[in-house]
């Protein structure tokens, strides 16, 4: 009998969103779909999106489209309108789902999908982009990070905080395909062995992770006047105007957490605030909110209190669609 936790793992789906497929065509994912001349292969000149769909529904899809849009406009590229690419995600989803085995749970279809939206600037000396919608598991670590925690190291992005105005062709506000730098941070961070990086810029100020949003919390108590302690959460961000990518789940996150009284503030934010948090997350779309054990080999917080803090956030985020 076949269990559970011998399915094999379903294939990962790709749907183009081309002329003529009114939900987008699926495409082999396992055979070359794309031209060697692409510019998003060739010059890494496109964007993308990155986002969860739990239980066939995926999480802040507006707020992933408006930003697929904003990208795709600080490139000048032209990318399909907003319905089709819910047609295609749609599509993308059900079929990944149709093609998995029961969860660990038993119930039929995957819990969790990862889902991509890409466009690229097409072939070279064409007009039309290459658009496609890519559908495949999450990756384990996320979710282990999200439950043990993750330590970090602090970069220097080499930029300082005022550049993403100053030189808006530096697209530091968009979100493209060239992440070559991010990556080449992650595996400088491995070989020192923490997991993740948190980029500061050239005049101290911190920014961002490479592939997530930093978020600090700040715990303060004062008299109530009536003879009690009264506690007030604060929770942090950098600014945007730093030249860091807008979070869509710190967004989310953020709306979530003012609606249950919690007190929210925009940096600006140094490394010293980091130090000294009640606790730090590193916050996204697919591996959501991974708390921040070291910075620098140095604790941040306590783990109970980390513990009771991200299981806070967790219950909350838990309610953002």
């Amino acid at each position: 009998m076949t269990t559970p936790a011998s399915v094999p793992a379903p294939a990962t789906v790709l749907v183009f969103l081309d002329p003529g497929f009114e939900n987008g065509r699926i495409a082999d994912a396992s055979k070359p779909q794309l031209m060697a001349t692409d510019q998003g292969a060739t010059r890494g000149d496109g964007v993308f999106e990155s986002l969860l769909a739990v239980g066939g529904t995926p999480r802040k899809l507006a707020a992933h489209l408006n930003r697929l849009a904003g990208s795709a406009r600080a490139l000048e590229l032209d990318i399909p309108a907003e319905d089709a690419w819910r047609r295609a995600i749609g599509t993308a989803i059900s079929e990944f789902r149709g093609s998995a085995g029961p969860d660990s749970n038993g119930s039929a279809g995957a819990d969790e999908v990862v889902v991509k939206l890409l466009a690229t600037r097409g072939v070279e000396g064409t007009a039309t982009p290459s658009c496609w919608v890519q559908a495949s598991p999450p990756p384990a670590a996320g979710r282990r990070q999200r439950e043990t925690g993750i330590d970090v190291i602090l970069l220097d992005r080499g930029y300082d905080s005022e550049v993403g105005e100053r030189a808006p062709w530096l697209l530091l506000g968009a979100k493209t395909l060239s992440y070559a730098v991010n990556m080449a941070a992650l595996r400088h961070a491995h070989r020192q062995g923490a997991d993740d990086v948190i980029f500061t810029s050239a005049d101290g100020r911190v920014l961002e992770g490479p592939t997530s949003t930093v978020l600090l919390a700040h715990l303060e108590t004062s008299d109530d006047g009536a003879g009690g302690v009264r506690t007030v959460r604060r929770l942090i961000t950098p600014q945007l105007d730093s030249g860091i990518l807008p979070g869509t789940s710190q967004g989310a996150l953020f709306t979530a957490a003012k609606a249950a009284g919690w007190e929210l503030g925009y940096g600006p934010l140094v490394p010293a605030d980091l130090y000294d948090a009640d606790a730090v997350w590193l916050i996204s779309s697919i591996r959501l909110l991974a708390p921040v054990n070291h910075i620098d080999g140095k604790e941040i917080g306590t783990p109970e209190l980390r513990r009771q803090l991200t299981a806070e956030l967790n219950e909350l985020f838990a309610t953002v669609e």
